[in-house]
């Protein structure tokens, strides 16, 4: 099986392919930079696997949430690809991705990102035979909303629990069995939940795929941060 994966939605820009069994990945940190890398990092990691692209069965890409500009485009590039190559899309849960940067031993995952404006993206799972299954609903809201079944322990990954000066860590105390709170997704846990749902017969057409922003408002918002940018020039 052969795939190429996009993640795009923080400030890391992550871009994989799988080639029977083989994963080459890059990965940097590298804030607005994505539209500049995502190709042509493609492009290396296709020339270093030694397949063209013609020979991809299909493309993966973490379709959020995160970032509207990454998410946005990490779906605009994987289309493109599938649209040139008649390639199905396989699009995948930012925050599941992000669940896997967890220890292996961690059965149950708690992943947030920081949504900026004083909210998280958070969802929590349950590891099933290595892979994050979802336990409740994708969400954004502020850090002192996110709350986890009593008696439940979790691990915590993701930016999300340093937003707010750590609130979330801070609100949940023993709760957490531990925290990395730099972890961020990457294009190869991407493929990793990729892999099974191309096996599960749940690729789809590129133009059926959906970015999760979360918030329903993100339109107004960018409307309202040039309102307030535009009243600081005057």
């Amino acid at each position: 099986m052969k795939l190429l994966a996009f993640e795009l939605s923080t400030e890391a820009c992550s871009v994989a392919v799988h080639v029977d069994g083989a994963v080459l990945q890059r990965f940097e940190i590298a804030p607005r930079r994505h539209a500049e890398l995502a190709l042509p990092w493609a492009e290396a990691l296709l020339a270093e696997a030694g397949i063209a692209r013609s020979q991809l069965d299909a493309i993966a890409l973490g379709r959020g949430p995160g970032a509207f500009t990454g998410v946005r485009l990490a779906i605009a590039i994987a289309q493109g690809v599938a649209l040139a190559l008649d390639r199905p899309l396989l699009p995948v849960s930012t925050l599941q991705a992000l669940a896997l940067r967890a220890p292996a031993d961690a059965q149950h995952v708690l992943a947030a990102i920081d949504a900026r404006m004083g909210e998280v993206y958070v969802a929590r799972y349950h590891r099933v035979d290595g892979l994050p299954q979802l336990q409740d609903t994708e969400r954004v809201c502020p850090p002192q909303a996110v709350s986890v079944p009593a008696g439940l322990r979790c691990f915590g990954v993701g930016t999300g629990f340093s937003a707010a000066d750590g609130a979330v860590p801070t609100l949940l105390g023993g709760t957490l069995s531990g925290v990395d709170e730099t972890a961020l997704p990457q294009a190869s846990d991407v493929l990793a939940l990729a892999l099974p749902m191309l096996a599960r017969g749940e690729a789809v057409a590129p133009e059926r795929v959906e970015p999760a922003y979360l918030r329903d408002n993100v339109a107004l918002t960018l409307v309202e941060q040039q309102a307030l940018r535009a009243s600081k020039l005057k």
